[in-house]
């Protein structure tokens, strides 16, 4: 299902701005969160290897590649709530 889930919301190749990814309730409207995680926790996976390294599309534009995103997600889908648990059983 959740392959469906992508399919559907992400296109197959081009660039998400963070406020795609992580969410932003405060948008007009809402962006729903693809990776349920705060700024902080998602620049700290960023820097760990974690999460894929940003972009820079100019000065002020930072992006990430849908592809990078994508694999992301398929390949760890326990891993994306940066709770701390990588690496352990549930």
């Amino acid at each position: 299902m959740e392959n469906t889930v992508l399919k559907n919301t992400l296109p197959e190749t081009g660039f998400l701005r963070l406020a795609n990814i992580i969410g932003d309730a405060k948008a007009s409207p809402p962006i729903p969160a693809i990776i349920p995680v705060s700024k902080s926790t998602w620049w700290a996976g960023v820097k760990s290897g974690r999460y894929p390294k940003s972009i820079k599309l100019g000065p002020r534009i930072t992006a990430w590649r849908v592809e990078d995103i994508r694999e992301l997600i398929q390949k760890s889908p326990e891993s994306l709530h940066g709770n701390g648990t990588e690496g352990e059983e549930e």
